[in-house]
């Protein structure tokens, strides 16, 4: 276990009908003029506006709206929020929505008292110091943005997705109440499935010794996911599972399943590119790039891999041969996705092996001064390819 340094500041209040403690809430945090950032119609179909509204109208909060968020948040969004702030002089942003509209949030948060172009922290040039407060009401279980100290967003010139992870950004509280989950479509549920199960994986696989600890929080995280992903798919009101499948994508990404150890990230990386490219959804995107990623890696640490394939998806040791084990359980893991309606290959969602090769060259110019993609296993341009012609 290496060392650690560990807080996360986000106050969650979880729970049945805990939207309306909205307004009071943005009040305690000093909001008076608030703007409320939403993407498309879904939150006014199902309710939730409306229960935001009165809340923040209850609480006698000045509101200034902004919606049209779309899946991979887009700059040009930002940008206009950025200047309804300055303009408006709010002080606080609340998120309504997943987690495109909260990392939008985000961006907007540490754009508006910035000088310089937003997308400046997202490509490394600088870093943000300050931000105004952003709070969530979360609608889509998935990113964990409602309770990590990550922004990702996408510039359209040059179709680049890029990632902002710095402890200003973190939300200063996020509301969690799983019936607003009850009208998400099967398709957006499992996404959000496969989005929170591979923000796990892309953690349980490290360099890292001695970390038993957070092998077995990351192993009962991952085991209850894929436990309750039947269930909310088959009965979308089970509330006990919406309850179990909403923390765990807290819980996923809050950091907590971070400490003492290093974590990979290159499928996600690699992933952000091919969102970047033709607007697949996140975590539709992961299903197909992380169990070709595991069977590309897979040598470099076969124990690790049988253990996962055992503990989590319950697969039975071959202790003669684990490597045996290691591939029966990257092949259940690549049931499950499709079993939940995920695509698993490349070619389901049009990408074609011609734009391979500049997809890893996008993947590597990520970050240009270091120039690695992955921690469990560094990867070239070239093992990039292979990737993705495993993905095919």
């Amino acid at each position: 276990m290496i060392n650690f340094d560990f807080k996360n500041p986000t106050r969650v209040i979880f729970g049945k009908g805990t939207i309306s403690q909205l307004g009071d809430t943005v009040k305690e945090f000093g909001g008076t003029k608030v703007l409320l950032h939403y993407g498309g119609g879904s939150i006014k179909s199902n309710g939730v506006y409306d229960v935001a509204k009165k809340s923040l109208d209850d609480a006698g909060l000045r509101v200034t709206e902004l919606g049209g968020v779309r899946p991979n948040p887009r700059l040009t969004l930002i940008h206009e929020g950025i200047e309804i702030c300055r303009s408006g002089g709010i002080n606080f942003i609340i998120a309504v929505g997943g987690g495109s509209v909260i990392d939008s949030a985000k961006a907007i948060g540490v754009g508006v008292p910035y000088d310089g172009e937003v997308w400046d922290f997202y490509t490394g040039k600088a870093l943000p110091a300050i931000t105004l407060p952003v709070a969530t009401v979360l609608t889509i279980p998935a990113a964990g943005s409602e309770v990590s100290f990550s922004s990702v967003v996408t510039n359209d010139d040059g179709a680049f997705k890029r990632p902002l992870d710095i402890n200003v950004i973190y939300p200063v509280f996020s509301i969690l109440d799983p019936e607003t989950t009850y009208s998400l479509p099967p398709y957006q549920t499992a996404c959000g499935i496969s989005d929170m199960l591979t923000h796990v994986i892309e953690r349980y696989f490290t360099r890292v010794s001695d970390v038993e600890l957070t092998d077995r929080l990351c192993e009962a995280t991952m085991k209850t996911i894929i436990s309750n992903a039947p269930v909310v798919l088959a009965d979308p009101k089970n509330y006990a599972a919406r309850s179990e499948i909403m923390w765990s994508g807290s819980i996923a990404h809050n950091n907590i399943l971070d400490t003492g150890r290093i974590g990979d990230w290159a499928s996600h990386m690699i992933e952000h590119e091919l969102s970047a490219i033709n607007d697949v959804a996140h975590g539709a995107g992961l299903a197909i790039i992380v169990p070709a990623w595991m069977r590309y890696v897979y040598k470099h640490d076969v124990e690790r891999f049988a253990q996962f394939a055992a503990r989590v998806l319950n697969i039975e040791q071959n202790f003669h041969n684990p490597e045996i084990t290691a591939l029966r359980g990257i092949d259940a893991l690549k049931a499950f996705f499709k079993s939940i309606g995920m695509p698993v290959s490349l070619s389901e969602i049009d990408i074609k092996e011609e734009s391979f090769k500049s997809i890893a060259e996008k993947v590597r110019k990520i970050d240009e001064d270091k120039g690695i993609v992955g921690n469990f296993v560094q990867l070239t341009e070239a093992d990039i390819v292979e990737i993705l012609k495993l993905a095919r």
